[in-house]
């Protein structure tokens, strides 16, 4: 499994609209942090970061997946998006949240064009954000699409070239 994952973090280290997603959606929220996770059903491993706040995670760390709300992504295969922790009714007293001081968060599902769960764009700050705003759901459901369609073009190309190799 571990193969698997350092495989996929470096397929998805190779695509350089990454970085530019992650700028994009911290100018354009305000949030400090912003990264494209591989989330498994039992690990949380950061692929690319954007850190502007000093969260202290690189690409390749890993976070205990319990302690994500990626985890709970994952499961749902859907949104999660706070922009108050604090008013927030589902998620002012959840333990993910107190646990990183984090008061605005948003977690997007990445789907591969064959229907598999890559894992999540996601984003945090200690400050609040309006990330709920439709133009702001709209653009990280789109960047998350086209994060999953390069990881899956990369992946392609690399097997295609370890075919001609052999």
């Amino acid at each position: 499994m571990a193969q698997n994952i350092d495989n996929d973090i470096a397929i998805m280290r190779s695509v350089p609209t990454v970085s530019s997603i992650l700028e994009v959606v911290c100018r354009s929220t305000g949030m400090g942090f912003a990264a494209v996770a591989r989330v498994t059903e039992s690990h949380w491993v950061a692929c690319q970061v954007l850190d502007n706040i000093g969260f202290g995670l690189e690409p390749g760390g890993e976070l205990d997946v319990e302690t994500t709300l990626c985890h709970e992504v994952r499961q749902v295969r859907d949104v999660i998006v706070i922009d108050n922790v604090a008013e927030d009714p589902i998620y002012c007293d959840h333990h993910t949240p107190q646990l990183y001081g984090l008061q605005s968060y948003i977690s997007v599902p990445v789907i591969l064009p064959d229907g598999r769960f890559f894992g999540t764009l996601c984003a945090i700050d200690s400050k609040p954000a309006q990330l709920s705003a439709p133009h702001n759901l709209a653009m990280f459901k789109l960047f998350a699409e086209l994060i999953g369609f390069h990881f899956d073009a990369a992946e392609k190309l690399k097997s295609a070239h370890a075919s001609l190799i052999d």
